[in-house]
């Protein structure tokens, strides 16, 4: 308190938390907008799922076995702390194209079948009701979309599809076509052949006249390369060997046949791998075997012949012993002699062979019983199995055909040693075998001349029977063994249902109600930060300086005479709370000046001094109006008095005092005119007589407005502050530009200004909200009206209107007021 006065500018340097209440009501009286948005984000999102073809996922999995070989384990220490379970070929073995063109070799993929819709692609597959043979052997060519129309129960007709709307966006819409087969009439198993084509439909199921549906021929080779690429393959754990195997396929049905039938296609392969080493041990026996077959019938006819010649039926009993001996002894030659073939054999083997041994003949299978080369031939099979199957889908310098490449050559170089030795054990043996033959020979010899050659033919057929049925055995046992091969590994699920991947309609629907909502949002949050505008009072009152000390609604009525001729308005009662507000400021002068000025024109200046000095004079105090604009006057239009005479006049001395006061159709109300525009203003209001005559007026009026021009335009404003005691600085709502209020704000607080309030003018809220607000600076009161609310009514009777045509289009544009 100054002087006895209270200063309200005081109350404004207080720092106020943010209010959250007041941004929540500012951007929820958006909700149309936000309502509208989402609707439209959710319409847009229907019609999206709506043409577009859905995408699923289908899943299967297989269990991956692996036999570790400890052989391998030792002769390799890299692999001593690691488990024999390497993935990585499996994964690749999937994915190449070998095994996508046998696991299509199962399936009817080379034709599409498609059902006749302009809504979005819907490929029938197996519910097609008819089924497209075609002829591969032939040069087939592929084809785009053919449209099949059936003309009646037996007869069709192929045509080029009719394109939709929607279907520049759909796969089916691109390929050539045959121009030969169009526009012609067929029937069922009929066979259309052209140069570049040749097929046959086949009906699955009866189809009426006019029904029709299209197909697509596809390259076998174009769809190996589509589906090897769409598999994708990884393990379900980190420890475990089980590979779950997906693709992403338009149609269940079709992704699940393919993937069951690339797992299928998996087991085969590898059976067909284990069967290999079987069937190269069966082509092994069936050479020896031809080989001793001619031998054994040569020494069989021999034999046949020599006893017809010498007519002898029996060998003597006496010798009988030493000859079963000599037979025991050349079959055990015999044997470490094919023992010995075996090892040579192998040896040029692995010479000749440059990386792959998958052809080898393992040792057990042909009766070699070491156990050791046996691990080792078992490991270099497995190795060299391992790499064919890398190199279906790899070049020979990944680094994982060269890993395995190393670990063959170690296994190759043990092998070579093993070999080595036991060549030099079995050519040992073979001399010791040889030299008790001799021996029993020498002894075989005593028996008279033609029973002896008898019994060496006979010896020689024994012999070469025995190693004829040795092999027999061998060959059923190899046979039996691929006969019982099954693979290693098995499927441990089937794929059978798919799930939905793409369009992900939940989320899609979330994001539309999301993007529905922060979009305009964040719109709203540009708009406002970008606008320069003061839009409401809490904007107003953190870029202004000086006190707000009111509020004024904006008026909808024709005329600016609103207090005396509307005094029951919402707009009437806002004056009213303003003019209680200005009895407590220079409460100590008898007679009272209120000067009201704004940045700009336009801002409601006059329009405010006229029906702040109405109000003052409804409530008997003697008020004067004086129009200190001379540049341009209004004041005489707004009430309707000429404005031939006026202030400019008395101030060039060519009117009286009493001329230019004029008294108007309202008690207590007088007003000066500003009078003709004169050539220089601002040197006329800074003449003595202009003090004077405010001096005479301040003796006769109780209240002083003085209407002046734009403080922000022109300066004889900030001369006429010396002769004021309030001054009203005048905003207005989404007018007054921010930047405008720097000049006050800067005056302010330079103290070149004093008692200077804000009235925030033409105010209008959102919705049938009106907010005016007086000073509330602990002292004063603070109007808030509801137009037509349960709270009022119809209170303020002058607010009524009748309905014009437009007014639900102006109530809803309302709701976008900020």
């Amino acid at each position: 308190m100054i002087d006895g006065k209270i200063d309200i500018s005081k109350f404004e340097e207080e720092v106020k938390p943010i209010d959250i209440k007041y941004y929540l009501i500012k951007y929820f009286r958006y909700w149309p907008l936000y309502t509208v948005c989402i609707f439209l984000g959710l319409i847009i999102v229907f019609l999206f799922h709506r043409y577009t073809v859905e995408e699923y996922e289908v899943r299967g999995s297989i269990l991956i076995k692996r036999n570790a070989s400890p052989e391998v384990r030792i002769l390799d220490r890299s692999n001593i702390f690691s488990g024999g379970n390497n993935l990585e070929n499996d994964i690749l073995l999937f994915t190449s194209k070998n095994l996508a063109a046998e696991a299509l070799k199962k399936l009817h993929f080379d034709v599409s079948y498609f059902a006749a819709t302009n809504i979005k692609e819907i490929e029938l597959y197996d519910k097609s009701p008819i089924k497209v043979e075609v002829d591969w052997d032939f040069p087939q060519m592929e084809t785009g979309m053919i449209m099949l129309t059936m003309i009646n129960e037996e007869q069709f007709k192929l045509s080029r599809e009719e394109k939709g709307f929607f279907d520049f966006i759909a796969a089916k819409a691109n390929g050539p076509l045959d121009e030969d087969i169009l526009d012609k009439i067929y029937g069922f198993d009929e066979e259309i052949h052209t140069t570049r084509t040749k097929f046959k439909v086949k009906q699955l199921r009866p189809m009426k006249a006019g029904e029709k549906l299209s197909f697509m021929i596809h390259n076998p080779a174009t769809i190996i390369d589509e589906y090897a690429r769409s598999v994708s393959v990884r393990p379900l754990n980190s420890y475990g060997t089980v590979l779950q195997v997906s693709m992403v396929s338009t149609v269940v049905e079709k992704g699940r046949d393919y993937v069951n039938a690339l797992m299928d296609s998996y087991l085969d392969y590898d059976l067909k791998e284990k069967n290999r080493i079987s069937e190269n041990t069966l082509k092994f026996i069936d050479e020896q075997m031809y080989i001793v077959e001619d031998s054994l019938r040569e020494v069989e006819r021999r034999m046949l012949n020599f006893k017809v010649e010498n007519k002898l039926l029996d060998v003597n009993s006496e010798f009988g012993g030493v000859l079963g001996n000599i037979q025991n002894l050349e079959e055990t030659i015999q044997n470490i002699e094919f023992e010995l073939g075996y090892y040579k054999t192998l040896q040029t083997y692995l010479i000749e062979k440059g990386k792959d041994y998958s052809d080898v003949v393992a040792p057990s299978l042909v009766g070699v019983g070491d156990s050791f080369l046996n691990g080792l031939i078992a490991q270099l099979i497995t190795l060299s199995l391992d790499r064919r199957k890398l190199l279906t889908v790899v070049e020979e310098r990944h680094p994982n055909v060269t890993e395995i490449d190393s670990q063959i050559d170690k296994i190759r170089e043990n092998i070579f040693e093993n070999i080595n030795n036991l060549v030099s054990n079995t050519e040992n043996r073979k001399a010791q075998v040889s030299q008790k033959l001799q021996d029993y020979t020498a002894e075989f010899s005593k028996l008279p001349q033609a029973e002896s050659n008898y019994t060496n033919i006979f010896r020689e057929y024994r012999l070469r029977e025995n190693l004829y049925n040795y092999l027999l055995e061998k060959r059923a046992e190899a046979g039996i063994a691929k006969a019982s091969n099954v693979s290693d590994n098995s499927i441990v699920d089937y794929a059978r249902r798919g799930s939905l991947i793409f369009p992900k309609k939940s989320q899609n629907y979330g994001m539309a109600v999301g993007l529905g909502f922060f979009i305009p949002l964040a719109f709203l949050l540009g708009f406002h930060y970008l606008n320069n505008r003061i839009m409401d009072q809490i904007q107003l009152k953190n870029a202004i300086r000086i006190p707000l000390l009111g509020t004024i609604g904006l008026s909808t009525k024709e005329t600016n005479m609103i207090v005396a001729e509307h005094p029951k308005s919402m707009v009437s009662e806002s004056f009213r709370s303003l003019r209680s507000a200005l009895f407590y400021l220079a409460s100590e002068k008898k007679s009272k000046r209120i000067l009201v000025t704004s940045s700009v024109s336009g801002e409601g200046k006059t329009f405010v001094s006229l029906n702040l000095a109405a109000a003052l004079a409804l409530s008997g105090k003697k008020t004067i109006l004086i129009g200190l604009d001379l540049r341009r006057p209004k004041i005489s239009e707004y009430v309707g008095v000429k404005n031939k005479i006026g202030l400019s006049s008395y101030l060039v001395d060519k009117a009286t005092r009493e001329e230019i006061i004029i008294p108007t159709k309202y008690d207590n109300m007088y007003i000066v005119p500003s009078g003709p525009v004169p050539p220089n203003p601002a040197e006329l209001l800074l003449k003595d007589k202009m003090k004077e005559f405010l001096d005479s007026l301040s003796e006769e009026f109780e209240v002083v407005v003085m209407d002046t021009p734009p403080l922000g335009l022109v300066s004889e404003t900030m001369d006429l502050l010396r002769f004021s005691d309030v001054n009203l600085y005048i905003i207005r709502q989404d007018y007054t530009h921010k930047k405008y209020l720097l000049m006050i704000n800067d005056l302010y607080a330079n103290d070149q200004i004093r008692n200077f309030y804000a009235v925030f003018n033409g105010l209008k809220a959102g919705g049938d909200i009106y907010d005016f607000g007086g000073y509330n600076y602990g002292y004063g009161y603070n109007y808030s009206y509801m137009k037509k609310s349960k709270y009022t009514g119809n209170y303020y009777e002058d607010d009524s209107e009748p309905k014009r045509p437009n007014q639900w289009l102006d109530k809803f544009l309302s709701w976008f007021r900020v």
